[in-house]
């Protein structure tokens, strides 16, 4: 890696820290040469725009998703296996976001952006909608494999399965609810079980 990219990815790993405490909004080149001790004028033979910077603040969290959410659960076996892992690896993300004081990016970036316009929305909604159509391919493999039914909704199964996440976040930050664990792992299991084929057998 050259000097400018290792500065770089050091001033990114700055950004996405100042960005989950201040939001995308209050993410400036000004703001971020002071955290990171480095000159305006450097920050922005970087980035060159304040839009620019926090695109790239949201593709660096990005990645760190896809590195410590979707490329572990990839490796699992398709099918049920995968979507476990799947559920798995990301609640693990969100304990980490939990535990941590300024939450979680995507989140929050979620509600700062839900009613703006402009590159920065649209990257996170592609994103989002992404994440989503993994989720429902990992179930839609799921019905291949014959561990989810042949009449299986795989989009309603990624809505309900994100929905979990969501409702874990909310419950363990602001709810402090010592069970969050717990109940989104009672709530997935339930979730699962309704996907499986009916036993007509008993």
């Amino acid at each position: 890696m050259s000097k400018g990219a290792t500065t770089r990815a050091l001033v990114l790993d700055h950004a996405f820290t100042l960005a989950s405490k201040v939001g995308f909004e209050g993410l400036t080149i000004g703001n971020l040469a002071k955290a990171a001790g480095l000159s305006k004028s450097g920050l922005f033979g970087h980035f060159r725009s304040k839009e620019n910077l926090q695109v790239a603040v949201l593709e660096t969290a990005v990645d760190r998703f896809l590195e410590g959410v979707m490329h572990p659960a990839l490796k699992a076996p398709r099918g049920e296996p995968r979507v476990r892992a799947f559920f798995e690896s990301w609640l693990e993300w969100a304990r980490g976001h939990v535990a941590n004081a300024d939450g979680c990016l995507f989140i929050a970036a979620a509600n700062e952006l839900d009613d703006r316009h402009g590159p920065l929305r649209e990257r996170l909604v592609d994103y989002q909608k992404e994440w989503l159509a993994g989720l429902a391919r990992a179930a839609d493999l799921a019905v291949e494999e014959g561990h989810f039914r042949a009449d299986f909704d795989s989009e309603q199964f990624a809505y309900e399965f994100y929905s979990i996440i969501l409702a874990f976040h909310h419950s363990s930050r602001l709810l402090r609810d010592e069970r969050s664990d717990e109940r989104a792992a009672r709530q997935f299991e339930r979730l699962i079980a309704d996907a499986r084929p009916v036993d007509h057998t008993h």
